[in-house]
Order: structure tokens, then C-alpha cells, then sequence
């Protein structure tokens, strides 16, 4: 009987380990039901893009204490050409925001209030606020710091000083609108200081997203063949040096000309900002996001085009001859940095006349 249970045993033990791989394979499968394929693996290119480059931050650095009433009174001022010595220019003339525009004026320099051109391109608004410094020469921390430079810029909006700003505000009936934008003021909001955190709040909602967020979020669809072939070309010339982070650039200083000497060179950049010899012909590193909007190139604006700027600046800073190829696929990623949120600025000012009414 012993020996008879055990041979008739010892088969249906194989069965029954069958069964139970058999089971533990359906219960896998049903595991997965409901769920979906899983996600492709990520590819090299975007796991080297994600070392180099970040999305663009939800909110500005500065941004959490904006009130609306803030951001509201930022963007007339910005607008307000009364502001200039001769009621002539605003920030938005330099830096167009209007039918959206790029955050500059696409040109080589621009004209100030009193027709006197400027020494250096003006640089687009929109992303500002993500970089390390502000102007050319990094002379400003911040977008409330740099707000206050221009207006009182003899070139520029040519106001005399403070104080005349202030009086023009008055004049011009913003004391009901800096009560709401600074309610805890304590006597009269209307101050210099209030007028540049204003600006610089209007400023820090100019956030311009491109479909290379979306790429560096996983969507690797997100950039066509082109482009990825472009991000591959930038990252293996060595353009990643100084163009990365969320920014891609905007986060150093550089010397232009590091390799071979920049040929136009009357403007020496920080030099003329600290006199130390070290900052001879070293400028901030330009961000890239909306490059292909804000032509023409480079601190003087001397560069027409895109195309050229890239040769150039393979030239100049890594001392590589791209070939025709390699710059037309640079820039095609570059291209995909054009952002698709561009702000639309007010359609116009709350006229003068309202605004004095509101303040009697």
C-alpha cells in the first residue's frame, strides 16, 4: 500500500509544479490588465538632455508674494510712456510684449526717449527673471534692481531722478493703484521703490513655455527627428559649456571671444562695470529660450541671423569650424525653444483722465 501511493505520487508532482507555474503566469499576466502597455524606455539622448537642461520652473524666482492688484499696476507702468522725460517711451518700447511680441524690438539697438541710440541690443523680457543676473553686464541682481536702471538712464527713458519720478506718477493719477498694489504702505505708496517691484512683477509673469519642456517632462515625441538630431549636434559641439540649465544659458558669466579674439570689440563688457582686468570683454551668457525670435545677435546686435550667430559662436568660444549641415541642425533645435505661451499685453493703458478721476 506504502509503495503503491508513492508511485502513484511521484507523476502528479510534476504536474503540480506545471500547474503552479502556469498559475503564477496567468496571475501575472491578469496582474497587468487594465494597466496597459508599459512606458518605452527613456533614450539616451533624453536622459543626457535631463543632466544638462531642466523645464522651465512653474513660478519665477520672487513670484509667491505678486498680488494681482500688483501684477495689474506692473504691467501700466511697463506700458506707460509718460514715464520718459518726454512722454515718448516705455519699457514696452525696447521690450515688446504687445501682439506678442518676444520681449524685445528686433533691432540692432535701440533708440531712447530723446532719439539717442543705445551701445547695446536690448535683450527679450519674457524668461528674464530665471536668470542669475540682469543686463549684459550683470551690473543688476534682479528684475526689481534692473527696473529701476533704464528709466533714469540718460540714453534711454532720461528721467532726471527719483524724486521727478515720483512727482510724474502722481501727475499721471497711479496713487489709487500703488494704495491697492501696497496696502500695507506706510504714508504715501507712491515711492521709486514700489514703481521698480511692480514692474518686476509684471515682469515675473512673462514666462514663455516651449514643446521642449514637454520633451525634458518624457514626451520625447514632443520634438520631431530634426530637432533631436539638433539637441544631439548642440550637446556633442560643446555648445552645453554655457547654454544649459532651465534657461538653456543666463546662469554665467563668459569672456566673448574665449577662443579665438570677437573681432568687434569697442565694448568691453563688465570691465566697464568694475575696471578689473579679469572682466575685459566678459558678458553674461545670453539664455536661448526664444532665440529664433529675438534676432539680431549678440550684445552689439552686430549678427543678422541665427544661422550666423551659431558659426560664429562655435568660432568664437569652443574654436570649431561647423560644417553647413551642423549648423542648420543646431539651429533646428533651436527653433523648438519658441515658446507658445507668449503673454498678450492689455489691449491699452487706463486713460489718464480715468485715472486722475479715480484719485480725486
Amino acid at each position: 500500500m506504502e509503495a503503491k501511493h508513492r508511485g502513484r505520487s511521484a507523476i502528479p508532482a510534476a504536474g503540480v509544479t506545471l500547474a503552479v507555474l502556469a498559475a503564477a503566469a496567468a496571475a501575472l499576466a491578469l496582474s497587468g490588465c487594465g494597466r496597459g502597455p508599459s512606458a518605452p524606455a527613456e533614450s539616451a539622448l533624453l536622459a543626457e538632455a535631463k543632466k544638462l537642461f531642466q523645464p522651465l520652473p512653474a513660478r519665477m524666482p520672487g513670484s509667491f508674494s505678486d498680488t494681482p492688484e500688483r501684477v495689474a499696476l506692473g504691467e501700466e507702468l511697463f506700458h506707460e510712456k509718460g514715464l520718459s522725460v518726454n512722454s515718448t517711451q516705455s519699457c514696452n518700447t525696447c521690450h515688446r510684449v504687445d501682439g506678442r511680441r518676444p520681449g524685445a524690438d528686433n533691432e540692432r539697438v535701440s533708440l531712447g526717449a530723446l532719439g539717442t541710440p543705445g551701445t547695446r541690443n536690448s535683450p527679450t523680457v519674457i524668461n528674464a527673471g530665471f536668470q542669475f543676473v540682469q543686463f549684459w553686464d550683470g551690473r543688476a541682481a534682479d528684475l526689481k534692481e534692473q527696473a529701476k536702471g533704464p528709466i533714469l538712464n540718460p540714453v534711454e527713458m532720461a528721467m532726471p531722478d527719483e524724486k521727478a519720478v515720483e512727482a510724474r506718477l502722481r501727475q499721471l493719477g497711479y496713487t489709487p493703484a500703488f494704495r491697492r498694489a501696497f496696502p500695507d504702505a506706510k504714508g504715501d505708496p507712491v515711492t521709486f521703490d514700489n514703481y521698480a517691484e511692480a514692474i518686476a512683477a509684471f515682469e515675473r509673469t512673462l514666462v514663455s513655455r516651449s514643446r521642449f519642456d514637454l520633451f525634458l517632462g518624457g514626451d520625447e515625441s514632443a520634438l520631431t527627428a530634426a530637432e533631436k538630431k539638433g539637441l544631439q549636434t548642440f550637446i556633442k559641439v560643446g555648445c552645453t559649456t554655457c547654454h544649459s540649465g532651465a534657461p538653456v544659458g543666463g546662469q554665467m558669466f563668459q569672456k566673448m571671444g574665449l577662443v579665438n579674439p570677437y573681432p568687434r570689440g569697442g565694448d568691453l563688457g563688465r570691465f566697464q562695470e568694475t575696471g578689473k582686468p579679469e572682466d575685459r570683454m566678459m558678458f553674461k551668457v545670453p539664455m536661448l529660450r526664444d532665440v529664433a525670435l529675438t534676432a539680431p545677435y549678440f550684445h552689439d546686435g552686430s549678427v543678422p541671423t541665427l544661422e550666423q550667430a551659431v558659426s560664429e559662436m562655435a568660432w568664437l568660444q569652443l574654436g570649431r569650424k561647423l560644417t553647413p549641415q551642423e549648423t542648420r541642425d543646431i539651429v533646428t533645435f533651436l527653433k523648438s525653444l519658441s515658446g507658445d505661451g507668449l503673454r498678450v499685453a492689455k489691449a491699452g493703458l487706463t486713460p489718464p483722465a480715468q485715472r486722475q478721476a479715480s484719485a480725486r
